[in-house]
């Protein structure tokens, strides 16, 4: 049925894909966002939301079905909110994800661009995340292929992800694509063995439940990491389902869990105990060896990272004699990519157990000519720490999603390295960043990198050399 108080739209053609993994039309003019569709639908759009320089619509009905679409794969596909462009061929998905790249840097930065190399796709399309985090709920999303049930005849637990908008609802995860086996594995027989263990899920609203998050890691060898997250101690029931997690799954090499009794999900900060286990596993790429713990990062596209580290590493074109800055270094894997070719690597990051994490790096890997610093980027980056630790010949920067602070550009144009690499996870903010150097900067190589397949997700490297 139509909505009468706000406009509708018949026989419109979706002509780009978008932010956040909409597809885009527009109508006199007006740019309208929508959900799963693909360039080259044509469509009836019925709007939600009216802004004042776009609208946001669902699509209420198909005319012409575009060449690009495809089958999704995934049975949940339009439910979890993640792998929004499942329904698009994956050459077609690379070629907005470069477009995506180009259209920031032109639009936002007002650059002048080089030739762009082509996006670096990924081998794998499915089954290529190391990483993933399920929430424990007692409100999950009933389908409407369920049966249905009246309200007290339904068991409302579930265990997967977050329905997007509706943070006190969960969709129970069947089959997940995204990680290989044993993730669905392990997830299907804890959520049974805490349902006959009687365990009671997280309530989001009430704030009460006694199952929070599992989080399973594997590594590039098939060691696998899994932590449990619980609301409250109970020394009985935990070592119920800790031990039948190590009974089950064999393979498990650290199996660690921490108590969340806080009113929100977040748990990176809490202290997480080893179960009969050690509290990490080791990651391999290119020769070197990273140790990943309950609070670690680790690029969660193996493969993909490791072409994203080799082009930052041509990139900076080393030789043996420069003093390198890896800014935003995280657990130090750049700075460790790098250090072979470079005199000494400096690493800064906000997070100190990153930073530890960093210098264990540097040590598993016999590497001596590394030094890592935790703090406030722009109060850690200055005049003085350069005057101390010598100035940069170059400076790598792989900032957060927000990109790099205006005062930590400014250091960087004051430093004046020979040469910056700038790795970004979001080439919105990296353009803006890049226009605030372009005066004494010029970009003379670009490499799109796909970490994360049927995403709107994309990475992006970035040479900028001194003028």
């Amino acid at each position: 049925m139509k909505d009468k108080t706000l406009p509708f739209y018949e026989k419109v053609e979706i002509s780009d894909a978008g932010s956040e993994g909409k597809s885009v039309a527009r109508v006199d003019g007006k740019v309208i966002f929508v959900q799963f569709g693909v360039p080259g639908d044509v469509v009836d759009v019925q709007i939600v939301k009216k802004k004042r320089r776009y609208e946001e619509g669902t699509i209420t009905r198909f005319y012409t079905y575009s060449d690009k679409r495809v089958e999704p794969t995934c049975g949940q596909f339009g439910l979890c909110g993640g792998c929004k462009w499942q329904n698009m061929s994956y050459q077609d998905q690379l070629f907005y994800k470069q477009k995506q790249v180009v259209d920031n840097l032109t639009r936002i930065g007002h650059l002048e661009l080089p030739e762009i190399s082509p996006i670096l796709a990924s081998e794998k399309t499915l089954e290529y995340r190391n990483k993933l985090e399920f929430t424990f709920c007692n409100r999950r999303w009933f389908t409407k292929d369920e049966p249905m049930l009246e309200e007290n005849d339904r068991d409302a637990r579930g265990l997967g992800f977050h329905l997007p908008t509706m943070w006190d609802r969960v969709l129970d995860i069947k089959h997940c694509y995204l990680q290989p086996e044993p993730t669905n594995a392990i997830r299907l027989a804890l959520k049974q063995f805490c349902l006959d263990l009687g365990c009671s899920f997280y309530d989001q609203r009430a704030k009460k439940g006694y199952m929070r998050n599992i989080v399973v890691r594997n590594s590039v060898h098939g060691d696998l990491m899994v932590l449990v997250v619980f609301n409250w101690e109970d020394l009985e029931k935990q070592e119920k389902i800790l031990d039948f997690l190590l009974e089950r799954f064999p393979q498990i090499k650290a199996l660690l869990y921490t108590i969340n009794d806080k009113l929100n999900d977040a748990y990176n900060d809490l202290p997480f105990t080893a179960y009969k286990t050690q509290d990490y596993i080791l990651e391999e790429m290119d020769g070197l060896h990273f140790r990943v713990g309950a609070q670690s990062f680790y690029q969660t596209n193996h493969e993909q990272a490791l072409k994203l580290y080799q082009v930052a590493r041509d990139f900076a074109s080393l030789t043996g004699r420069e003093m390198v800055y890896d800014l935003y270094t995280g657990t130090g894997t750049i700075a460790a990519f790098v250090a072979r070719n470079a005199r000494k690597v400096v690493g800064i990051e906000y997070v100190e157990e990153a930073i530890n994490d960093a210098k264990q790096n540097s040590e598993i890997n016999h590497i001596t000519n590394t030094e890592f610093f935790a703090g406030n980027m722009a109060k850690v980056f200055t005049e003085d720490f350069i005057a101390k630790y010598d100035r940069p010949d170059v400076i790598i920067t792989d900032p957060p999603r927000n990109g790099m602070e205006e005062k930590v550009i400014i250091q960087i144009l004051k430093a004046a390295p020979q040469r910056i690499v700038y790795v970004s996870c979001n080439p919105a903010t990296q353009a803006r960043d890049l226009a605030l150097m372009n005066a004494d900067y010029k970009i003379t190589k670009i490499q799109p990198v796909d970490m994360f397949p049927h995403t709107h997700h994309v990475e992006n490297v970035v040479l900028l050399e001194r003028r």
